[in-house]
C-alpha cells in the first residue's frame, strides 16, 4: 500500500486530447463540443497541432510555420476564446522544423549563406572530427535505419539529421537562432492563453558525440530553460518522453510534468492476463506530477514497460515475456487490426509501439474497456482521454490503407453524424459521468491508497470525510465504485450495456 497526494498545478480535472479537425471540425466546433455534448467532463484540452500546415507528413508535427494557426482550422481568437472556458495545452515542437518551413527552404536555396543555416543539425554538426561505425550504431531512435538525409544545402551535399521523417529537419538547440525561434512560438501561444506546453520529443533534442543522443544533459539543460521562460509567463511544461521508466522517474524531479506511459500497457496486462501486481507495484513509485493516459495520438507504448538499450541490464516493470504474450493478446484481440499498423507492416515506424485503439486493444469488451477507464480516472495525476477513445473508436482500416501510416489507425475522423450516435451509446455515456465524476468529486483532491489480493484491485482516495473507492477483479472485469456525498457515481460493471 502507498499514498500519494495529488500536486497543486494548473491541471487536474480530467483533459481530452484531440485534433480540431477530427473532432469538431474547426477550433470553435472542438469549442462547442466541449461547451455542449461534453460541458462537465472536461477541464482541459490537449489541442493537437493547429499550425499551419495541420495536414503535413506527420498530422500537424511538422509545421511550416509554428507560430500561425491554420486558417482552415480557425485563428489565434478560437485559441484565446478556448482558453477562457478551460486549460488550453499546446504542442511545442523542439526536435525539428517542417523541410517546408521558409528557414530550411532558405538554407536549400543557400547554404551556408542562409541566416538560418545553424539552425539545422546536419551529421557534422555533432560529429565534426567524424564518426566511427560505434558511434552511429550507438545513436537511439524510435525507427530502423540511422537518422540521416542526404540533401543539398546551397551547392554542397549534406547529411542532414531527420530522427522521424525526411520532412522533419533536426534542429540545432545550441545554435541562438534556434532559440529566438522556440522562444518565439512560446511566447505566441502564452499570449493567446495556452497554459501548459507539451515538448514534444524533447528526448532527441541535444545530441553530442559520445552518446546515444538521447536525454542527454544538453537536453536537460534545454528543457529547463524552456520551463523557467513557460513558467515566467504563466505556463507549465509537459515533458513527452518514451523510455525505461527510470528515466521517466528521473526527469520528472525538475519539470512540471510528465506522462505515465507505462499505465497503458500494465492495464492491458491486467486486463488480459488476470494479474493487476505490475501495476500495482507501478502505483507505488511512479511520479506524482504524472498525466495518466490509456491512449494517445501515437501509439501504445511499450518500451516504457520493458527493459531497453538506454538503460543496459536493468529490469523492466514487465518481463519480455510478459511483453510478448501482452502484445499477441492485443493482436488476437484486435483482429489483426493492430498487427497490420504496427511496426514493418506499416510506414512512419515506431518500433516500441503498438498502433491500436485501446477500445480494439481490449477486443471491443464495453465492460473490459470501461473498467480500463476507471483504473485510469482513480489513479493520481491529471487524466487525459483521446478523442477516439472517448468515442469508443474503432480500428480505422480503411484510412490506415489510404495512407499506410500505422497510426493512423487511431486517428479517425468523425463526422457529426457519427459524434452524436456514439454520443448515445450507453459505454459513452457512462464514460462521461465517470469523467464528471473525476472532475467534481472532492475526495480526489486527498490521499490516495491501493492494495491488490489475488486477481483484485482496491484504488481508494480520501478527503476528510469525502471518500471515493474503485473495486475490480481484473480477472472478470467485475468492479463498483463506491463514493460518498450526493456526487456518487452509480457505476458498475454492466453499467455500459
Amino acid at each position: 500500500m502507498s499514498q500519494h497526494a495529488e500536486s497543486g498545478t494548473l491541471a487536474t480535472a480530467p483533459q481530452l486530447i484531440t485534433y480540431a479537425d477530427r473532432l469538431g471540425g474547426t477550433i470553435a466546433g472542438l469549442h462547442d463540443l466541449l461547451s455542449g455534448p461534453l460541458e462537465g467532463a472536461f477541464g482541459g484540452v490537449h489541442l493537437l497541432p493547429f499550425y499551419r500546415t495541420f495536414d503535413g507528413a506527420d498530422a500537424g508535427f511538422d509545421p511550416e510555420d509554428h507560430t500561425c494557426v491554420d486558417a482552415r482550422l480557425g485563428t489565434w481568437d478560437d485559441v484565446r476564446a478556448l482558453s477562457r472556458d478551460r486549460v488550453v495545452m499546446a504542442d511545442v515542437i523542439v526536435n525539428h522544423m517542417s523541410s517546408a518551413s521558409a528557414q530550411f527552404q532558405d538554407v536549400l536555396a543557400r547554404g551556408d549563406a542562409s541566416p538560418y543555416a545553424g539552425m539545422f543539425l546536419t551529421m557534422s554538426t555533432v560529429f565534426p572530427d567524424g564518426a566511427t561505425e560505434e558511434d552511429l550504431l550507438g545513436i537511439y531512435r524510435p525507427r530502423p535505419g540511422l537518422p540521416f538525409t542526404a540533401l543539398r544545402l546551397g551547392d554542397q551535399r549534406r547529411l542532414v539529421w531527420t530522427t522521424f521523417t525526411e520532412q522533419q529537419i533536426d534542429l540545432d538547440i545550441h545554435h541562438p537562432a534556434t532559440w529566438t525561434y522556440l522562444s518565439t512560438v512560446v511566447d505566441r501561444l502564452t499570449g493567446a492563453g495556452v497554459r501548459l506546453l507539451r515538448l514534444d520529443a524533447v528526448g532527441y533534442a541535444g545530441k553530442r558525440a559520445g552518446t546515444d543522443c538521447f536525454l542527454t544533459e544538453d537536453c536537460m539543460r534545454f528543457i529547463r530553460r524552456i520551463r523557467d521562460h513557460a513558467r515566467a509567463r504563466g505556463a507549465e511544461v509537459l515533458v513527452e518522453v518514451h523510455g525505461h521508466y527510470r528515466q521517466q522517474l528521473e526527469i520528472a524531479r525538475s519539470v512540471d510534468h510528465v506522462y505515465d506511459f507505462a499505465l497503458p500497457p500494465l492495464v492491458l496486462h491486467a486486463l488480459h492476463a488476470g494479474d493487476p501486481v505490475p501495476l500495482h507495484n507501478w502505483l507505488a513509485v511512479r511520479p506524482g506530477n504524472s498525466f495518466t493516459v490509456l491512449d494517445t495520438h501515437d501509439g501504445i507504448g511499450i518500451v516504457d514497460v520493458g527493459p531497453s538499450v538506454l538503460r543496459p541490464g536493468e529490469e523492466g516493470l514487465l518481463t519480455e515475456d510478459q511483453i510478448d504474450k501482452l502484445v499477441e493478446a492485443i493482436h488476437t484481440a484486435s483482429g489483426g487490426g493492430s498487427r497490420a499498423a504496427t511496426g514493418a507492416a506499416a510506414s512512419n515506424l515506431d518500433l516500441y509501439q503498438v498502433n491500436c485503439t485501446f477500445y480494439d486493444a481490449l477486443g471491443a469488451d464495453d465492460d473490459r474497456y470501461l473498467l480500463a477507464r476507471m483504473i485510469q480516472l482513480f489513479v493520481p495525476g491529471t487524466p487525459q482521454i483521446y478523442y477516439v477513445g472517448l468515442l469508443a473508436g474503432r480500428n480505422d482500416l480503411d484510412l490506415l490503407a489510404r495512407t499506410g501510416v500505422g497510426r493512423d489507425v487511431n486517428r479517425h475522423r468523425f463526422t457529426a453524424g457519427e459524434i452524436t450516435s456514439a454520443l448515445r451509446r450507453p459505454l459513452v455515456k457512462s464514460l462521461l459521468a465517470a469523467l464528471r465524476f473525476r472532475a467534481a468529486h472532492p475526495a480526489f483532491g486527498g490521499a490516495f491508497t491501493h492494495r491488490t489480493e489475488g486477481t483484485t484491485i482496491e484504488l481508494r482516495w480520501q478527503l476528510g470525510e469525502h471518500e471515493a473507492v474503485l473495486s475490480a477483479d481484473v480477472a472478470t472485469s467485475a468492479f463498483t465504485v463506491e463514493a460518498s456525498g450526493p456526487d456518487r457515481l452509480a457505476l458498475r460493471s454492466g453499467s455500459a450495456a
